[in-house]
């Protein structure tokens, strides 16, 4: 077995990525991992690199739209990167959290609250919209791949914004009503969360799959259920804000240990299958932006089992935590180097609007 190494493509505006936006989502996920274990430095670095990464991801975006509306309208309507633009949500959102939990900037967070929440309406009911009315539509082995649980991931997120938006006392008098939409918003997640993934077990038990197919944004079945624990214990911290939250506290605690749980299982089943492409199936290591959407799991289960600890009052569980932000930061540093290799040394080829990636 040996691990094989690879040049990355690099993309140009036409094709750029609608899910290069995990860029922000993992940044600013290891960010507030490497926040809240206290290390010095690096999480201050990695916010104004975040907010360099958004800003040029918006007007690229921006750019794309204008000058290819074509590609970007085809994105749209594929179903393997048109649930990409998931990500622009959850990347607005995590970047709202880092602005109230790094730099105590609840007020600037708002604006990205109100963003956040307005991208998640837009981008949940039309890009599935699309994909229902589509006339011709792939098979469930052709279109169906872990991008798909970003969806979820943009629910948990903007919860967890909401949360943290409302605690903050932004806007005073308000509290309970957004504490029950963070909670709606929390259950919708979770809901869409079982949805997919029993599609995607589906898809991985019952259909041919080739090493090539377990793309890295399948790491988000555990992403994405690491989140929704995340968000369930933000919302156990601040029961006290809402009678509603503070009558559902058990309930609110044990889904939020059961996600927790089902993040922790699905870790020994991805390396397992890593190893069976890298390792046994020889597909080489080359960078890609689906990258991202393998470090931000990373540094999401960190956090939540962070919180999760606290919450339960198990400080046992922070050696995990500990780990995983380690590993998330040296992930996030080799996905880095990747995107910097591409643009350097990368082929340039375009991958045509339709990929399965």
């Amino acid at each position: 077995m040996r691990l094989r190494l690879e040049h990355g493509r690099r993309d140009d505006l036409e094709s750029l990525h609608p899910a290069y936006f995990a860029l922000v989502m993992a940044t600013g996920i290891v960010a507030i991992a490497t926040d809240v274990h206290g290390v010095p430095v690096l999480p201050k670095v990695l916010f104004w690199l975040n907010a360099l990464f958004l800003a040029g991801l918006a007007a690229a975006t921006g750019a794309r739209i204008v000058r290819y509306p074509r590609a970007f309208l085809a994105d749209i309507q594929s179903h393997s990167r048109g649930v990409g633009f998931f990500t622009t949500v959850a990347a607005t959102a995590t970047f709202g959290a880092q602005l109230v939990l790094q730099m105590q900037a609840a007020g600037l967070a708002e604006a990205f609250w109100i963003a956040a929440a307005a991208l998640w309406f837009v981008t949940i009911y039309g890009v599935f919209a699309v994909l229902t009315v589509k006339a011709e539509k792939p098979s469930l082995a052709e279109g169906l791949n872990g991008a798909w649980l970003v969806s979820a991931v943009a629910s948990q997120a903007v919860a967890m914004l909401t949360v943290l938006i409302s605690a903050a006392g932004v806007l005073p008098g308000l509290e309970r009503p957004l504490l029950f939409a963070a909670l709606v918003l929390w259950l919708g997640g979770g809901a869409l969360y079982l949805w997919i993934v029993t599609l995607i077990l589906f898809r991985y038990t019952f259909t041919q799959m080739a090493p090539q197919d377990l793309v890295p944004s399948y790491w988000i079945n555990m992403g994405a259920v690491a989140i929704s624990a995340l968000a369930g214990a933000t919302l156990i911290e601040h029961a006290a804000l809402s009678q509603d939250i503070a009558g559902l506290a058990r309930f609110v605690t044990g889904f939020t240990v059961f996600y927790w749980a089902v993040a922790t299982w699905w870790i020994p089943m991805l390396l397992v299958l890593g190893v069976w492409r890298y390792l046994i199936s020889g597909v080489p290591l080359a960078y890609d932006p689906v990258y991202w959407g393998g470090v931000f799991p990373l540094g999401m289960y960190s956090v939540s089992t962070y919180h999760v600890a606290k919450v339960l009052s198990a400080p046992f569980l922070l050696p995990l935590s500990e780990l995983f932000m380690v590993v998330a930061v040296l992930a996030w540093m080799a996905a880095f180097v990747g995107l910097i290799d591409s643009r350097l040394n990368g082929t340039g080829r375009a991958l045509p609007s339709g990929d399965a990636r």
